[in-house]
């Protein structure tokens, strides 16, 4: 995010990243290894860029944006030698709905 001219705040260390993606209603099988918070929507794993824009141009009706896992290929999992994997950018609502926001390396 720094790279791409965003602030960034990090909180490192919290204990109970659990209760933390409750509070922020992350459905689990969403969970990542990062959670952010970015201007009221939660982004959970290597969500791109681009995509953090589009959300936060189009503002739609949800709680966040979501890259469950560590695909090689996401943004910060780039492998040298190895090709990406296919993943999607998962977007999930206060009612439950989760829709696919982007595809990668289909």
């Amino acid at each position: 995010m720094r790279t791409n001219g965003y602030t960034v705040q990090e909180i490192e260390a919290l204990s109970d990243l659990t209760a933390l993606k409750n509070r922020w209603q992350i459905p689990p099988e969403l969970w990542s290894c990062h959670t952010a918070i970015v201007d009221g929507y939660v982004l959970e794993g290597h969500v791109p860029v681009a995509d953090i824009e589009r959300l936060l141009r189009e503002r739609p009706d949800v709680i966040g944006l979501a890259v469950p896992g560590m695909p090689i290929g996401s943004p910060g999992m780039e492998v040298p030698g190895r090709a990406p994997e296919p993943y999607q950018v998962i977007a999930f609502a206060r009612d439950g709905r989760q829709f696919v926001f982007a595809t990668y390396n289909p």
